[in-house]
């Protein structure tokens, strides 16, 4: 690891200008490209104090051993450098996307003598129109039979042509009109050239110009009486018309617009792409990338622009890009990309409209290929494998943790306090082993001594199964009462609270199997509370650690420096993975109890009295306000309702303080209370 101050350049070597820089290791290998507006300002940013350095940035810094850079004229030229080295030297510390699948185009081969319309993929070859990309290749073949009626453009391979050029034959598909057969000379080059040219215009959403034509000459052939002529220029526009149907219109004025969405978390970000051309979506692709570098969805959309235009020219650069996010140099990026197309491109985000409509429709496709991505990588064997090598080899673990179980702690400003645990076994959730808990050994917001309470009823249950299977032949555990664990409704069903024993029917216990690993939720001061309560216990073969969130360092017991995990390690993805869940799965809870907290009546608190006799006496009185001011003896007019009962119920109300009016702010009006006590 090197010491960045050891290659720092010397005050006043830096320009303070535009420019492109690079970050080499000791093997001379470039690990990172960079630009910038001014290349004193940023690359002083590198070269601070480390403990100042987000972790991304610290790792790249203490990995490199030089820095070099380069002086441009204008961010334009910066851009444009920048997105050739990075694509030359292929840095290791940028954010690279990778295609989730290799897609489709229709490609149209103008650099042939006789044009021809095929599937493709790859790389991008010049002479060749492309229009998509599309989700599958039968999406293409069926586009391209409705227009072959109309545009008979050779589809043929190079060995068909020239047999059928041989024999003076050819193929089917020339006997039948869906070919202008140009290899038996039926069509002249330039005849078959101009076919092509059509065919692509078409495609690139000049639609209604050919239509029109076409019922033009069918309503001429009518009126001269040539029935069989019309009601081929009738079926030719009805293809037409059916081909473009497959691609609705999404966007008024004939519109030609990308639109670009990102979908992002800690360590990976997903970037749909939707081509609109004519109005219509012509094509669709998705990239997915680990963010390696520090960036934010600024850079990111700044990076995908890179990727998607960098050897674009011409039309292949709509008028219009939208976008979630500008880049940090809008009107560079602007230039960049009309210098690409030739004209003017307009680079914004959507505010309102059918464009920021359709912007929502990327954006859960993104959304959707983020998810699909880690479901995936998770659902991967090898992948599983390797992440669990990677923990124990970062936590000095001796084999590596089939059992996680990860704690969360959840709360409203100290109100419904409320915790999680959640099992990974093998690297997959176990959603029948979760469990949630009831902070009740105080009041108040303390996550630490939350924390502490939660492993302590978690692993005294565990001592008390070993006990009791005669396991453990000493109870290390302290005696006393055992708080309520709140039963799990989550892939368990409607089990019994965990302080209530099973009949032994041979199916495992609630908390019978200890985890090889215990994470936590938070940094140092959450960790030793776990590792306190195990202490305490007497339990010291169960590993702990805890996953800040806010940097994603991993904290060990005693440790006063964390362990930091690559950014692309799986290792890390897993721990994160897990840590989500807990914190998903207690939020949920959290919210719930929070909910049923306020749609709470004082009725509830009225012993024996059921939801028929509430409903009855809500609708005897009209609210519980009303019902409040009833006397004893008119509340016993209610049906159902004995002298015991309403002496119950009336003792409840008055416990319970009535809420404050509620107040129509527009009005000045009090409102009533509800039939469930609140206001409305």
């Amino acid at each position: 690891m090197a010491d960045p101050s050891s290659y720092r350049p010397k005050p006043g070597q830096i320009p303070d200008s535009p420019g492109v820089y690079k970050f080499r290791d000791e093997h001379r290998r470039v690990i990172y490209v960079g630009k910038a507006k001014s290349l004193r300002q940023r690359l002083a940013n590198y070269f601070q104090d480390l403990s100042g350095l987000h972790p991304r940035t610290r790792t790249m810094v203490t990995t490199a051993a030089s820095v070099e850079w380069t002086v441009v004229a204008t961010e334009v030229e910066a851009l444009q450098l920048e997105y050739s080295w990075i694509k030359e030297f292929d840095p290791r510390f940028n954010v690279k996307y990778r295609d989730d699948k290799s897609y489709p185009y229709l490609a149209v081969t103008l650099n042939e003598e006789f044009p021809r319309v095929q599937v493709m993929r790859g790389a991008k070859k010049k002479g060749v129109r492309y229009f998509g990309p599309y989700g599958h290749a039968w999406a293409i073949r069926e586009t391209v039979d409705l227009m072959l009626r109309v545009f008979p453009v050779r589809t043929c391979s190079a060995g068909v042509f020239k047999n059928a050029a041989r024999t003076g034959r050819p193929c089917l598909l020339g006997y039948i009109g869906k070919c202008s057969a140009p290899c038996v000379g039926r069509v002249t080059p330039e005849e078959h050239r101009e076919l092509a040219d059509d065919f692509c215009d078409f495609m690139a959403g000049r639609t209604g110009t050919y239509i029109r034509r076409l019922e033009k000459d069918m309503m001429a052939a009518a009126e001269d009486m040539e029935y069989e002529r019309a009601a081929r220029l009738r079926d030719d526009v009805e293809a037409l018309k059916r081909a473009m149907e497959k691609s609705a219109v999404v966007l008024a004025d004939a519109t030609d617009a990308d639109l670009i969405a990102v979908a992002e978390d800690e360590l990976e970000a997903a970037v749909q792409i939707f081509h609109v051309r004519g109005g219509r979506v012509r094509g669709q692709r998705g990239w997915v990338t680990d963010k390696v570098e520090n960036v934010d969805t600024s850079g990111l959309v700044e990076h995908a622009l890179q990727q998607l235009y960098g050897e674009e020219s011409g039309d292949a650069v709509p008028k219009e890009v939208l976008v979630p996010a500008l880049p940090e140099d809008p009107a560079a990026v602007s230039q960049w990309l009309a210098d690409r197309r030739g004209s003017q491109v307009s680079l914004r985000i959507p505010q309102r409209g059918d464009k920021k409509d359709l912007m929502v429709t990327v954006q859960r496709n993104a959304q959707q290929a983020l998810g699909l991505h880690k479901t995936k990588r998770a659902s991967d064997l090898t992948t599983r494998s390797r992440a669990l090598e990677e923990i124990a080899g970062a936590l000095g673990l001796d084999t590596a943790p089939l059992r996680i179980e990860c704690f969360d702690i959840s709360h409203l400003q100290g109100d419904d306090v409320v915790a999680s645990m959640v099992v990974f076994e093998d690297g997959l959730a176990r959603k029948g082993e979760y469990r949630r808990f009831q902070i009740k050994g105080f009041e108040g917001q303390d996550d630490v001594r939350s924390m502490h309470e939660v492993i302590s009823r978690r692993f005294r249950r565990y001592l008390q199964e070993k006990e009791r299977t005669g396991e453990w032949e000493e109870t290390p555990a302290p005696t006393g009462p055992v708080p309520a664990v709140q039963g799990d409704g989550e892939g368990g069903g409607d089990a019994p609270d965990a302080g209530e024993s099973r009949e032994d029917d041979g199916r495992p216990k609630r908390f019978a199997y200890p985890p090889q690993l215990l994470v936590v939720d938070g940094g140092q001061p959450q960790v030793a509370a776990a590792k306190r309560a195990l202490d305490e216990l007497g339990i010291d073969d169960i590993a702990v650690c805890g996953l800040a969130k806010r940097l994603e360092e991993v904290w060990l017991p005693d440790d006063d420096d964390p362990v930091v995990l690559p950014r692309s390690s799986e290792g890390l993805y897993l721990l994160q993975r897990v840590r989500d869940e807990a914190h998903r799965f207690a939020i949920t809870y959290q919210r719930a109890k929070r909910a049923k907290r306020i749609r709470a009546s004082p009725l509830d608190a009225v012993p024996g009295l059921g939801d028929t006799r509430k409903q009855a006496l809500i609708k005897h009185f009209g609210s519980v306000k009303k019902l409040r001011q009833a006397t004893i003896e008119e509340i016993c007019e209610v049906p159902g309702i004995g002298r015991r009962t309403a002496e119950s119920v009336a003792v409840a109300l008055a416990a319970a303080a009535p809420a404050a009016p509620a107040v129509n702010t527009a009005t000045g009006e009090i409102m009533e209370e509800d039939d469930g006590g609140s206001t409305t």
